[in-house]
Parts: C-alpha cells; structure tokens; sequence
C-alpha cells in the first residue's frame, strides 16, 4: 500500500466531471480517488442519506455537480475520524466550505501530509504551523486522517503475517 499512498493523488477541482453524474457514476468515481487508501468508501445509500439530512443538496436530474461530488469527497474523508453530527455542524456552519481554490488547496495539503505520516514526504511551512483558526482546524482534521490512514494500514499488515 506504501507505493500506492506515494502516488495518491486527488482529482483537482478542475479534473472532477463537471457534466454531473448519475448516483452509481458518483459512487464509482469517488470509490475509484480513494481506493489506494484503503479504508475510504461510500456507498449509493450514504450518498442518498447525505441529501436527505442536507449534506449536500439534491442532485438536479438526478446528476451530482462538481461541487456535490466534491463535498461527498471531503465527507468521505472526514467521517473516517469525526461523527457525522460534527461534520454536518461543520457544513451548517459554512454551507459549502471549499471553493475550488480552497479545495485545491486541501488536496495538496493532504498529499503533503500523508506523504509525511507515511514516511516519504515533507510538510510545507503552511501544514507544519498554520496562521488562522480555520487553517488550524483543515490541518488537524487532514493529519487525523491520515493516521487514521496509516494505522489501519499499519494494522492490515500486521494481520497479513498472522
């Protein structure tokens, strides 16, 4: 798993489909980013839960926008180590937290992150001592992640030599 964490690579926001996907297309898609970490998956039936407690908002024709298919992204992400209770005060609290930027941003913040838990990275100054509150909080959550990330892989390994 080492080497697939090493070219882990988030799908920028400009690289995530903009036509809008169907539900199984959504799922597929975001299972697919997140299948070298191991330990991120959702299913159509989490998606559905999402819109109905308004996560995210409805799908239009039933197809998931860009920024949709993003927040389910940070969703997948988050709920590996917090309560959806906290993700969804976190979401109320800024409706649509990341723009493209900021998203962009996030991604290559949580690159150079699980670069550096795995072993094989460096921080940036930025992630190794962040200036705002918000800034704060994004690192945090991305370093809980991924040693969640780590340690679960840590712990497939261990049960492999059983």
């Amino acid at each position: 798993m080492q080497a697939d964490i090493k070219n882990f690579r988030m799908p920028r926001s400009a690289e995530v489909a903009s036509i809008g996907l169907y539900l199984d297309q959504t799922t597929k898609y975001i299972n697919e980013v997140f299948r070298p970490l191991g330990c991120v998956e959702v299913t159509p039936s989490m998606i559905s839960n999402y819109v109905k407690k308004k996560y995210i908002g409805k799908p239009i024709k039933k197809l998931y926008s860009r920024e949709q298919i993003i927040c389910l992204m940070f969703i997948a992400l988050a709920k590996l180590v917090l309560s959806m209770d906290n993700i969804d005060m976190f979401l109320k609290t800024d409706p649509f937290p990341m723009d493209g930027d900021e998203y962009d941003s996030f991604c290559d913040s949580f690159e150079n992150i699980l670069g550096s838990v795995f072993g094989f990275g460096k921080l940036t100054a930025a992630d190794a001592s962040p200036e705002s509150e918000k800034e704060r909080f994004a690192v945090s959550l991305m370093t809980a992640i991924a040693h969640y990330i780590y340690l679960n892989d840590c712990f497939e390994h261990m049960s492999a030599k059983r």
